[in-house]
């Protein structure tokens, strides 16, 4: 049995993440403990709200140099894969953990994209990546954000809101999804999946 450990990160995602992990059979121990997330075979980091919150319920957690420690696949979703990052725009500029290079920056509102992005989005631009295995031509996943990481080296996926931006990013063994799996029907359960069962074999 894969041990998933679900940082506690105050999000309000936590449930819900929790829930589409049990649907695919997996048993997620949503945890804020040192020991329970270095021994987890998978860690997810969720997040919902804005930067300065999230990395401070994980300074006030002193979970920023265990995440650092992990050596496990690690995958980041939504606010999660933002903290990944070294820093964000957001509330006046943000230094986040820094495990993978680049910065989160406010997305540009247009006549032709309102900030924020909600809604439905296809995937563009797939990279031959484990987690993004059998997803399909052209995914449709949910979005909801207000700042985001352009394309660069590590974009393993795109989508378009405006300008193309990163939606699902890689680093050696950690990953962060800008979408929203659990609420992205069978797209977001296969990516869950495969971080579950495929990702560092």
């Amino acid at each position: 049995m894969t041990r998933v450990a679900l940082v506690d990160s105050g999000g309000a995602n936590i449930g819900s993440v929790s829930y589409a992990l049990e649907r695919l059979g997996a048993t997620a121990r949503l945890t804020a403990d040192r020991g329970d997330i270095l021994a987890a075979d998978r860690v997810i980091l969720p997040g919902v709200g804005a930067a300065a919150h999230g990395m401070q319920r994980l300074l006030d957690a002193d979970l920023v140099e265990v995440l650092h420690q992990v050596e496990a696949p690690l995958l980041g979703v939504c606010l999660g894969m933002q903290l990944l990052f070294d820093r964000s725009e957001e509330d006046g500029g943000v230094a986040t953990l820094g495990l993978i290079p680049g910065d989160v920056i406010a997305i540009p509102a247009t006549p032709s994209a309102r900030v924020p992005h909600i809604g439905w989005n296809t995937l563009d631009d797939l990279a031959d990546d484990p987690l993004l295995a059998g997803l399909g031509p052209a995914p449709y996943a949910y979005f909801v954000h207000s700042y985001a990481v352009r394309p660069g080296p590590h974009t393993i996926a795109t989508t378009t809101h405006g300008r193309p931006w990163s939606a699902v990013v890689r680093s050696g063994l950690r990953w962060g999804a800008q979408f929203h799996p659990e609420r992205s029907a069978s797209v977001g359960a296969s990516l869950l999946r495969n971080f579950i069962m495929e990702v560092g074999r």
